[in-house]
């Protein structure tokens, strides 16, 4: 009886004796550019850790600022592969988790997701990014904190207004590092959305320009 125990033991696990597995050698990616990077590559490293060959069938990215390719189609039993990602920064700041979508024809793993941890360092941060008023609220001014946090210093060179119903004006706080900006809009009786456009002397075309927003909006029912 023990034999056949054993024997009914192997023979529902034949099925699954000969699998394809791609693994990476690390648990993820990771990805730091510098800030004037527009874009940012890596190779890695991988592993078809299973008993039978593997093909892939297509590769694709759950964002298009991420893509990636891989040196070949097919990787047999033990066999090592390289692929090669590219990020296109962009906009991005802070930490993103994304990832890429391999497709293969072994049933046991028809897609293989490789992970990948972004890290874009912030340069200039804006606290609060949108200043908000409700529909009615007093027409007070209220501030938003301009922080340089990039090893180089930046100064605000100028600041326009996509929207004539608000007064606006800034003051440095400290020389290349910190600035308040201070809006006011001149009256809360319509919906207004409107941006404000800093211009910096920073070196880095793309952080030449920073946006900051306020607006009016109708407050919801559920507000008190």
């Amino acid at each position: 009886m023990k034999s056949l125990s054993i024997l009914a033991l192997l023979t529902c696990l034949m099925p699954f004796a000969s699998l394809a597995e791609l693994a990476l050698e690390v648990p993820l990616i990771e990805l730091k550019p510098r800030p004037e990077d527009e874009s940012v590559t890596t190779t890695f490293v991988f592993h078809n850790k299973g008993t039978k060959p593997v093909k892939v069938l297509s590769i694709d990215s759950a964002c298009s600022c991420l893509s990636a390719d891989l040196d070949k189609a097919v990787y047999a039993p033990g066999e090592k592969g390289t692929g090669k990602a590219e990020f296109k920064v962009s906009s991005f700041v802070g930490r993103h988790e994304k990832s890429v979508h391999v497709q293969t024809d072994d049933p046991s793993q028809p897609e293989w997701v490789i992970p990948f941890i972004l890290e874009v360092p912030e340069v200039i941060k804006i606290e609060p990014k949108t200043l908000q008023w409700w529909i009615g609220d007093e027409a007070q001014a209220k501030t938003a904190k301009v922080t340089m946090t990039g090893d180089a210093p930046m100064s605000i060179k100028d600041i326009t207004s996509t929207r004539e119903n608000v007064e606006f004006s800034w003051k440095e706080i400290t020389p290349g590092r910190e600035y308040e900006v201070t809006v006011k809009p001149k009256n809360t009786t319509d919906v207004m959305l409107g941006a404000l456009r800093i211009e910096t002397d920073s070196s880095i075309p793309k952080y030449q320009r920073q946006m900051a927003f306020f607006s009016v909006y109708r407050k919801p029912a559920s507000q008190p």
